[in-house]
């Protein structure tokens, strides 16, 4: 899509900031043809910026770091920004208006902003003239002559033909339901919720209704509801999603909608009649419409009659809003009162999202008539699918195109990856478009007389296939668990193959959809597939798990680019004929070249290698950490793989094994030189070490490798001796014998330098290895164990660690599972996990995670169950069975009993004959005799099976008992992950005896549970990164240039929104606040808040953060009661997803209680700190600085209410624990002078000022601004550069304690 970037209105006084991002995502006709060529506006420019991009663009591929490609930046960055310039715009009807474009720009998107503004929004079928000249609409601005400042352009009305009516009145539906929030809840065309206008009273810049300042202080109403207080333990949940009174809709029409007349007779059509529309005014006035070639005008016909003559007046207009606005005062009044309240919202509340959104809660919505939904349900028309020239779309053609675009300099790379994200966004809406028609039973089987679970679909060029074991494939790998685990294993390879982006090698666009109880994979098409026999087509590869085995030198070739970055090892297997086949991919990787002559590769699931943990092999015995924690395991398919992430890590960390081995044995050698007697013995231990036994080596070599990291420094020599081997023809043995000794201890497949790589096909049943590699594959195998080892021993403990410390800080079971991931983590772990939680002396610190993460396992068997569950359920007992369901696994009433539809009832006997053709259609009423004991044995049951881990509980109220969760997570987390919604118009009363919490007419909707992959924008993530490393050395302006240029180009690749774009608004925000310019803080991170509610949820644990960032920047601009607003929302939000349990409740507790002191809530303030007070000394320790600083913020509020003793007594102890933990006496004293005033301190006092109040507001945030002299500024800097060279050869450990206090007080920190 074209996207302008939402920054431009900054620049631009005189043009609305709605114009600029409008065209963002109201329609897709700026994308006339699939390859994109109108995507090209945005990014190439004149040819100025080429030649530097180009040079700058050799420089910066030299760099990996931020610092040498600085220049490079700086030069890439002209490209991008263009000087614009103004036009005049003159539409029938209206004052001319000037309107801001840029060179770059097209025709097209001139007709977008014009489609968008308020007095010319009725208007699609026009061209643009300049002097009498029609321009083109795919012609760039610049390359138009005669086009420059002040030129006028007339908006001329054109002809209608159908394809153009259709548009108008599709425009004019959309109009009419621009304030609609149904599309959101029923997660339609990428719309989704957002509520934070509700919080804000509208816009929060200059443009909204101003706030009450600072000096009217005493009308603001603080007192929160009941269940935000603390210790409240009521969780209602509709408050979740607040009614906003601009939704209660102006109705403009009773009925649009498409006439039974359709379409015109013959000598109709020759009158220029193009279609007939039906509408029923507000007045009740019943009318018909003709669409004609020169506008919309009353005809004579009615609901039974057609008289297609005009009627007397007929009021023909160009615009049917024109039309309209003729014959009903009504729509004239409410259509204009719409269209001010729709330009008046924050464009990001109505751009569409990338890929769709779906919301667990809705309200009941009225479901009103609408032509354009009904048509749109019968037709495969998929976003604006009927204005692509040749109808339905080529899939795959699409997905390699865009992968084939040229991606030598800056903007050919932008180009390409907007392309590709743009095809990848459409492919996924439309494969979850297809893959629902398939389980609803609406698409055509292509083998329809096999059995159902066998059956395969294409629809609107896509493959479609379930996720059941067909023809027994997986049948030694685990049947049907395993055909249901392939699926992921093939996207997660396919997002791997994607990412390394080799030129040649080409993937298929993959969509994994769970829906309704179904697992469907939708695959793009390999041109030619359908027509051959698998067999003949595959040249590379195994179809039959290793039996037979083909290779192919351009594969080979291809694959080979890939294995380093994959870290997949060349290896040769045998093939039928006994003979070595040599492959660089596991045996189920395929190789087909298509008709296009380009070299696929699928069925990528084995990319990685296999999880030795979960995988028992015979006669292999596992290393002692694994053995220890009672591995391998028993798994339910033999599919179980290491992520990507884990194999990252594990390399990682053998390379510093190797820099620390080849270090140590150089400092043996130099020792021996200068000592030859003293050393010997040390140096004999360290060869046995790295020589005798590979296997033991690393803990060994660990251990030698922290001493050796102490006392020598040697690493840095290391280093130097690695990259002078690289260029070394051998002549000095000596180094190349460390090298070689440090290579064998660490498992490297070279023996002149580091590089470890993986088999993928050690441990594949049916695979064969050829005899001479046998020592290779004993290698492997040893790897494959250390790996295992490692996620146990190492990972699993760092992730504990880091939650201890708080760097990593789940809130929900998607966060959770984001911290797992990040460290290479399965889920499938998540009961060692819980189980080493649980092991902790330190326990009671972790009871959040714990908590979540039992939350997580529940919800997850819960899932597995429910999924069998509903495949047996059929189309009409769906909502009976899934409130049957939610009610045994929530619900306290002890016999819930399942109320089956009447009618099935009675249709149960003439069902047994008919065979049913939808997927698991029986009718099967087995589901109603669920009871919650059942259940909660099955979950027990399962958490035992699949993650090995002991629940002991055998209801749910004994769950919530024993490890204190909330029902209302439950039923968040289980419709989150099986992709159910449910009402919001009445509280769940999970805990009465006496009757089910839920009913049949809870359950509003089922929703598709969608994976894919997420292209990325590369250059704009270097730029973010390189923004993120100056900020942190403290070159704030650099930073924030940067990262301002980040936020452009991803503006470029995704359009206006997305989960990175929501990052780098974040990261502005916080930047433009620590320089001092709140306004602009406010303005980004409000985006920053509307893009988290529509990209990620209104109530990701990520948006409830960007509400706590904004209430800091309200309350910096004197917006003190909205920032109270969203200060309770956020915290309303949290207890919703994790409870009030939570460290993170402690930081939100501190910033509700300062700004309640601000605005001299005495009381109500210290509920909240004192809370904040308590959850930080259980999470944090009695004698953190976090619980001092809370006993300092509680002694303000009672010195404020003149109750000095219990001030005194406070401050006491936060000076205590200050004395205890800080060396350098600088900190404590910020608290000498709070102590003499106390003492020193008469009867009178006086409120707080705001700026002590936001003072202690940064610092709680982690923002702490110290007054810095000049001469300070220079030491800080050299300090700075000192610490980066220090970094860089590797001795920063010893001076990171002692450096780093005082570091953190000198600049704005950001943690």
């Amino acid at each position: 899509m074209v996207s302008k970037t939402d920054d431009i209105p900054a620049s631009v006084p005189n043009c609305t900031p709605v114009d600029d991002v409008a065209e963002d995502g109201e329609t897709a006709l700026k994308e006339p043809c699939p390859c994109g060529h109108s995507a090209a506006a945005v990014v190439m420019n004149g040819n100025a910026g080429h030649d530097q991009a180009e040079e700058a663009e050799s420089k910066q591929d030299g760099s990996g770091d931020a610092d040498p490609s600085d220049d490079a930046n700086e030069q890439e960055v002209i490209v991008i920004q263009d000087t614009g310039f103004t036009v005049k715009i003159q539409a029938p009807g209206t004052e001319p208006f000037d309107l801001q474009v840029s060179p770059q720009e097209m025709v097209q998107e001139i007709h977008q902003v014009l489609m968008d503004r308020e007095d010319t929004c009725h208007r699609t079928c026009f061209s643009l003239q300049l002097d009498g000249n029609v321009l083109d609409n795919f012609a760039e601005l610049k390359s138009i002559e005669g086009l420059q400042e002040g030129s006028l352009l007339k908006v001329v009305e054109e002809p209608y033909t159908v394809r153009e009516a259709r548009i108008h009145v599709r425009h004019i539906r959309d109009l009419l339901k621009s304030l609609d929030p149904s599309d959101s809840y029923n997660g339609v065309d990428c719309n989704s919720l957002s509520f934070l206008s509700v919080f804000t009273d509208g816009d929060l810049g200059d443009s909204g209704k101003r706030k009450k300042k600072g000096s009217e202080l005493e009308q603001i109403d603080c007192t929160p509801p009941e269940h935000i207080l603390p210790g409240s333990k009521d969780r209602p949940l509709v408050p979740l999603q607040p009614q906003n009174k601009d939704w209660k809709p102006l109705q403009c029409l009773k009925v649009l909608t498409m006439s039974g007349w359709n379409p015109p007779p013959g000598n109709r059509k020759m009158h220029g009649d193009l279609m007939y529309l039906f509408i029923v005014t507000v007045e009740e006035r019943h009318v018909s419409i003709t669409a004609s070639t020169r506008g919309f005008y009353l005809n004579q016909s009615t609901t039974y009659t057609f008289n297609p003559k005009p009627a007397n007046p007929s009021f023909l207009s160009h615009s049917l809003v024109e039309l309209l606005s003729q014959i009903s005062p009504a729509f004239k009044k409410n259509f204009t009162a719409l269209q001010k309240k729709r330009v008046q919202r924050h464009p990001f509340e109505r751009i569409a999202t990338p890929f769709q959104v779906y919301s667990w809660t809705a309200p009941q919505i009225d479901h009103a008539m609408d032509c354009v939904r009904a048509e749109d349900a019968y037709t495969s028309r998929l976003g604006y699918e009927e204005h692509i020239p040749g109808q339905t779309r080529d899939w795959n053609e699409e997905l390699q195109t865009t992968r084939e675009l040229a991606r030598k300099n800056l903007p050919e790379r932008l180009l390409r990856e907007r392309a590709i994200f743009k095809v990848h966004s459409d492919f996924a809406a439309a494969a979850t478009r297809g893959a629902m028609a398939v389980i609803d039973g609406n698409v055509m089987a292509i083998n329809p007389g096999e059995e159902t679970r066998m059956q395969m679909f294409i629809w609107n060029n896509i493959f479609f296939s379930l996720g059941f074991d067909v023809r027994d494939h997986y049948k030694e790998l685990g049947g049907d668990a395993a055909a249901h685990a392939a699926p992921t294993n093939d996207l997660n390879g396919v997002r791997a193959y994607g990412a390394v982006d080799v030129e040649g090698l080409y993937t298929l666009g993959t969509v994994v959809v769970d829906y309704r109880g179904y697992r469907v994979t939708a695959q793009s098409i390999i041109p030619g597939i359908l027509e051959r026999e698998q067999e003949q087509s595959v040249i590379y590869g195994s179809i039959d798990f290793g039996k037979t085995v083909m290779s192919h030198p351009k594969y080979l070739e291809l694959l080979e680019k890939t294995s380093r970055p994959l870290k997949v090892q060349r290896h040769a297997v045998l093939n039928e004929k006994d003979s070595a086949v040599e492959l660089c991919s596991s045996v189920e990787c395929k190789g087909i070249i298509g008709n296009d002559g380009r070299h696929y590769i699928l069925d990528l699931l084995r990319t990685f290698p296999p999880d030795l943990n979960f995988l028992p092999v015979e006669g292999e015995e596992l290393s002692p950490e694994s053995q220890k924690q009672g591995f391998p395991r028993q798994h339910r398919h033999r599919l179980a793989c290491l992520r990507q992430e884990l194999i990252e890590a594990f390399v990682e960390h053998r390379y510093l094994l190797f820099m620390k081995m080849a270090a140590l044995q150089l400092m043996q050698q130099k020792a021996n030189k200068e000592s030859k007697t003293a050393a010997l013995p040390e140096s004999i231990t360290a060869e046995t070490v790295s020589d005798s036994k590979p296997a033991a080596a690393p803990e060994a070599s660990e251990a030698a490798g922290k001493e050796a990291d102490e006392t020598i420094p040697g690493l840095a020599q290391a280093k130097e001796l690695a990259e002078s081997l690289a260029t070394d023809d051998g002549s000095d043995p000596k180094s190349r014998e460390v090298v070689l000794n440090a290579c064998k201890a660490v498992g490297s497949i070279s023996n002149t330098s580091f590089d470890i790589r993986f088999n993928p096909d050690i441990f594949s049943p049916g695979v064969r290895f050829p005899e001479d590699s046998a020592e290779d594959i004993q290698k492997q195998k040893q790897l494959l164990k250390d790996a295992a080892a490692f996620l146990v021993s190492c990972q699993i403990p760092s992730l504990i660690k880091d939650c201890l410390d708080h760097t990593a800080l789940p809130m929900d079971g998607a966060t959770m599972t984001e911290a797992l991931h990040q460290r290479g983590i399965n889920v499938r772990y998540l009961g060692n996990v819980l189980e080493f939680v649980d092991k902790m002396p330190a326990k009671p610190q972790l009871e959040h995670v714990y908590r979540i993460g039992i939350t997580e396992l529940i919800t997850r068997c819960t899932k597995h169950i429910f999924k069998t569950y509903l495949q047996g359920v059929e189309l009409s007992a769906l909502s009976a069975a899934v409130s049957h369901f939610l009610n045994c696994f929530l619900s306290s009433f002890p016999d819930a009993v399942a109320h089956l539809p009447a009618d099935e009832l009675v249709s149960r006997k003439k069902n047994k004959k008919r065979r049913n053709r939808v997927p698991g259609g029986g009718d099967n009423t087995a589901w109603a005799s669920l009871t919650p004991s059942e259940l909660w044995k099955n979950i027990a049951s399962e958490a035992l099976r699949y993650y090995h881990f002991t629940l002991q509980c055998e209801s749910v109220d004994q769950a919530v008992e024993k490890y204190g969760l909330q029902k209302i997570t439950l039923l968040r987390e289980i419709s989150v992950k099986a992709g159910i919604q449910v009402i919001l118009i009445k509280e769940y009363n999970f805990d009465s005896r006496h009757k089910p919490a839920f009913t049949e007419e809870d359950i509003l909707n089922i929703f598709p549970v969608v994976k894919h992959v997420n292209p990325k924008a590369s250059d704009a993530f270097h730029f973010f990164q390189s923004g993120q490393a100056k900020v942190q050395q403290g070159f704030l302006k650099e930073g924030c240039e940067l990262i301002n240029e980040a936020l452009n180009l991803f503006n470029n690749v995704y359009g206006a929104m997305h989960v990175e774009i929501c990052a780098c608004l974040r990261l502005l925000a916080r930047l433009n606040y620590i320089i001092g310019d709140h306004p602009e803080a406010l303005s980004n991170q409000q985006k920053a808040v509307l893009m988290s509610e529509r990209v990620l949820g209104i109530e990701h644990p990520n948006t409830i953060q960007e509400y706590m960032h904004l209430a800091l920047y309200c309350f910096a601009n004197g917006q003190l009661s909205t920032a109270l607003k969203l200060l309770y929302r956020a915290r309303y939000l949290m207890l919703m997803v994790c409870g009030e349990d939570h460290p993170e409740m402690a930081l939100l507790d501190s910033n509700i209680g300062l700004v309640l002191h601000g605005v001299m809530e005495y009381d109500l303030s210290l509920r909240f700190l004192e809370n904040a007070l308590s959850i930080n000394s259980k999470y944090h320790g009695p004698r953190s600085l976090k619980v001092a600083l809370s006993h300092h913020l509680v002694a303000r509020v009672y010195e404020s209410k003149a109750e000095f003793r219990s001030a005194l007594q406070h401050e006491k102890e936060g000076y205590t624990i200050y004395k205890n933990q800080v060396t350098p006496p600088s900190h404590s004293r910020r608290f000498e002078p709070p102590l003499v005033q106390l003492c020193h301190q008469a009867a009178g006092f006086t409120a707080p000022s705001m700026a002590s109040v936001l003072e202690q507001l940064n610092i709680i945030n982690g923002i702490i601004f110290i007054p810095l002299s000049q001469k300070d500024l220079e030491n800080l800097k050299a300090e700075v550069q000192r610490r980066q060279q220090l970094q860089d050869s590797g001795k920063i450990e010893e001076q990171q304690e002692d450096g780093q206090l005082a570091l953190d007080d000198k600049i704005p920190v950001d943690d």
